[in-house]
C-alpha cells in the first residue's frame, strides 16, 4: 500500500468537515467573528435555507487590507498569540479555522474596512482558491457573502436538508447569539421576511420578548446567584411556563452557548415536585466561571464543555433553581372571558450605530454601499437593505402596572391573618373546593391538595425518622419481571424507610408483607405495581436522595380522587394542613394545587365592565 501526502485543497475540504456542518454553522463561526469585533448591529439574511447564500453584515471593527488574505489561511486567528493565552482565552472563536473551512466549500465574498482606512477590501475566494482582491468604497464594518455552499463536495450537499429546515437551523442558532449578547441589535430575514429583530439594549428580559413572546416573558423568574464556582444570571420561566422536551433549556459558559449533560440535570432536579414527569422548563442561564475552572475546547463546534468540579458545579446550580422556584405566592390567576387590552411601549432605540447610509460615505464610496445594501452581482435578485425596518417596531414587554389590581400581589394568600378572612365556599363536581378570598375566587384540587399534604408528611417522618408500616396479613404475591424486581432490590432500603416492606418469593414473585400506615385501607398490589413500574425512570440518577424523593412521591397515589365527596369538615381540615406548608401551590408532580380568579374576570364575563 502506498502512504500518499494529501494536496493542501483536499486537507482544507476534509478539514472543514469538523467546522462547516451545514449553513447554520456558517451563520454562527461568522457571528461570533463579528460578535469578537466589537460589533454593536449585526444583520443575517438567507435565502433557500443559506444553501444558496447567506449573508452576515456588522459594524465591528473590520479587517485591514494587509491582513484580509492571512485571515483565510488556517490556523491563523487575532484572539490568541501561544499556548499560554489557552487558558485564558475569552473570545468565541479563536482556532483560526472558521474562514479557511468556509472558503473551502462555498463561494466568498468579503467586503470589510476599518475605521482607520478611507477605503475597504473586496476579497473573493472559492473552492480555497483566491479569486480577485481589490480596494472598494465600502462602510466601517465587515460583510460577508457566502453562496452555494458545497457546491464542490456535492456527497456533503446531498445530505443537508430542505430549505426550510436548513432555515430552521439559521434561527435556532441566531436566536441562541441573540439571547447571550442582549447588548448587541441582532437582526434576521429569511427570504426577504423579518424573523426577529433585537434592541441591542442590553435589557435580556426585552430580548426574550422579542424572540419567545409575551407569554414566557410574562412568567420569568429573575435569577442573580454568586457560587464559590461560578456566578449564574438569567431567567427561568415559573413551573407553568413547560414543554415536552429540551428546546427552552439554554446555557452559555462565558458568553458561549453550550450543551453540557450537567447543566442539564441540575436544572431538572431543581423542578423535582414543581413539574409533571416528563416535562422541561424554560430556562435562560449565563455562567461566568473563573479561569481554568471550564474547557470549552473540547469539540471544533465549540458546543460542548468540561467542568474541572462536576459534582460541585451540579450541587450548586440545584441549589440556585430550587431557591428561586421557592416563591411564597405562586398561584397562576386564570380568565375566563375576554382579555385585557395588553399596554404597548415603544421599544427603546438601539445601541448599534448606524446603518450603512450613503451621507457617511464620500462619492467613490457610495456605490459600494448600495451594493452592499441591495446584494451583490447582477445575476441575482437584490437582496433586502440591512437597515432596519421602517415598520412600527414590536412592543417590548408590557408594564405591568396596569393590571396590578387586579393580581392582588400585595395580600398574601398564605398570611396568617389572610387565612382567617378565607371563606370557604364549598366543594363543586367532587373535586374542586371553592374559597373567596380578598376579591377573588380561589379553586383548589383536592387531589391535588392531598397528596401534596401526604408527601410532606412523608418526607418529614423520614427526616424524623418516625416512619412506621402495617403488616398485611396474608402477604400480598406480586408477579415482576427480572429487570424490575431486580430494580426493586437494588432501592430496597429506600421502600423500607417509608414502611414498605417485601420478600424474595422466588420463580419473579415477591411478597408484600407491609405498607406505610398511611396507606392502609387501599389496594396495595396496583399500587406497588405503579411505584415499581415507574421505578426505571428514576433509576438512573443514582441519587439516593432523589430516588427516595420520587418513591415518596409515588406513593401519594392513596391521596383522595376527583368526585370523592368530602364533608365541609374534611375540607376545612385538608385546607389548613395544605396552607400550613412551605409550598402548597404544587403537587409533587408540579401540578398546581391552586388557581386563581379575579372579581375583575368575572365582571368582565357578565358584563359588567365594557
Amino acid at each position: 500500500m502506498r502512504i500518499e501526502i494529501l494536496d493542501q485543497q483536499t486537507i482544507d475540504k476534509i478539514a472543514a468537515g469538523e467546522v462547516v456542518e451545514r449553513p447554520a454553522s456558517v451563520a454562527k463561526e461568522l457571528v461570533e467573528n463579528s460578535i469578537d469585533s466589537g460589533a454593536t448591529a449585526i444583520t443575517v439574511e438567507v435565502r433557500d435555507g443559506g444553501i444558496t447564500l447567506l449573508r452576515v453584515t456588522d459594524n465591528g471593527s473590520g479587517i485591514p487590507h494587509d491582513e484580509v488574505q492571512r485571515a483565510f489561511l488556517r490556523h491563523s486567528t487575532s484572539k490568541l498569540r501561544d499556548v499560554t493565552e489557552l487558558n485564558g482565552i475569552r473570545s468565541l472563536g479563536f482556532r483560526g479555522e472558521a474562514l479557511s473551512s468556509i472558503a473551502a466549500v462555498a463561494r466568498v465574498e468579503m467586503i470589510t474596512k476599518t475605521r482607520d482606512e478611507v477605503t475597504g477590501t473586496s476579497y473573493i475566494i472559492e473552492g480555497g482558491v483566491e479569486k480577485e482582491i481589490h480596494e472598494v468604497g465600502a462602510p466601517d464594518g465587515t460583510t460577508f457573502f457566502v453562496r452555494q455552499i458545497f457546491y464542490n463536495t456535492p456527497a456533503r450537499k446531498k445530505f443537508l436538508k430542505s430549505p426550510l429546515t436548513e432555515g430552521n437551523y439559521v434561527t435556532d442558532v441566531m436566536e441562541k447569539l441573540a439571547i447571550s449578547h442582549p447588548d448587541i441589535a441582532f437582526r434576521l430575514l429569511n427570504n426577504g421576511r423579518e424573523v426577529f429583530s433585537t434592541p441591542g439594549n442590553g435589557v435580556l428580559r426585552d430580548t426574550i420578548y422579542q424572540i419567545y413572546g409575551r407569554e414566557i416573558t410574562s412568567e420569568l423568574i429573575e435569577v442573580d446567584e454568586a457560587t464559590p464556582h461560578f456566578h449564574l444570571r438569567g431567567f427561568v420561566g415559573r413551573p407553568l411556563i413547560n414543554r415536552g422536551n429540551r428546546s427552552y433549556e439554554i446555557f452559555f459558559v462565558d458568553g458561549r452557548y453550550v450543551k453540557s449533560d450537567v447543566l442539564t440535570s441540575a436544572l431538572e432536579e431543581g423542578y423535582t415536585g414543581y413539574l409533571m414527569q416528563h416535562r422541561y422548563p424554560f430556562a435562560c442561564l449565563s455562567f461566568d466561571f473563573e479561569l481554568n475552572e471550564v474547557d470549552v475546547n473540547v469539540h471544533p463546534t465549540k458546543q460542548e464543555v468540561r467542568f474541572s468540579n462536576r459534582a460541585e458545579v451540579y450541587s450548586s446550580l440545584v441549589s440556585a433553581i430550587s431557591d428561586s422556584l421557592r416563591v411564597k405566592e405562586d398561584i397562576n390567576t386564570v380568565t375566563i372571558g375576554e382579555k385585557k387590552p395588553e399596554p404597548v411601549i415603544t421599544m427603546p432605540a438601539s445601541s448599534g450605530a448606524e446603518p450603512f447610509e450613503k451621507k457617511r460615505l464620500s462619492d467613490v464610496n457610495e456605490r459600494m454601499a448600495e451594493r452592499i445594501n441591495e446584494g451583490l452581482t447582477s445575476d441575482e435578485e437584490a437582496f433586502s437593505n440591512p437597515e432596519p425596518s421602517t415598520e412600527p417596531e414590536k412592543p417590548a414587554v408590557p408594564d405591568a402596572s396596569e393590571e396590578k389590581k387586579y393580581t392582588f400581589e400585595q395580600q398574601i394568600f398564605l398570611t396568617p391573618e389572610s387565612i382567617k378572612s378565607h371563606r370557604i365556599i364549598g366543594q363543586v363536581f367532587d373535586t374542586y373546593w371553592l374559597v373567596e378570598f380578598d376579591d377573588c375566587l380561589y379553586m383548589i384540587d383536592q387531589h391535588a391538595a392531598h397528596e401534596k399534604v401526604l408527601y410532606e408528611r412523608t418526607m418529614e417522618r423520614i427526616r424524623d425518622m418516625k416512619v412506621s408500616g402495617q403488616q398485611i396479613n396474608p402477604p400480598v404475591l406480586i408477579s415482576l419481571s427480572d429487570t424490575d424486581k431486580s430494580l426493586l432490590f437494588e432501592n430496597r432500603e429506600n421502600f423500607h424507610r417509608l414502611g414498605f416492606e417485601f420478600d424474595d418469593f422466588g420463580d419473579g414473585d415477591i411478597s408484600l408483607t407491609a405498607i406505610p400506615t398511611d396507606l392502609f385501607g387501599i389496594e396495595p398490589k396496583g399500587l406497588f405495581l405503579d411505584m415499581v413500574g415507574d421505578l426505571s425512570d428514576i433509576a438512573e440518577k443514582k441519587d439516593p436522595d432523589a430516588i427516595l424523593e420520587r418513591i415518596a412521591s409515588m406513593s401519594c397515589k392513596a391521596a383522595v380522587k376527583g368526585h370523592d365527596h368530602l364533608s365541609m369538615s374534611e375540607i376545612e381540615t385538608l385546607i389548613d394542613d395544605l396552607l400550613s406548608l412551605d409550598d402548597p401551590y404544587h403537587c409533587p408532580h408540579g401540578r398546581p394545587t391552586i388557581v386563581r380568579m379575579t372579581h375583575y374576570e368575572l365582571d368582565k364575563k357578565f358584563k359588567r365592565i365594557v
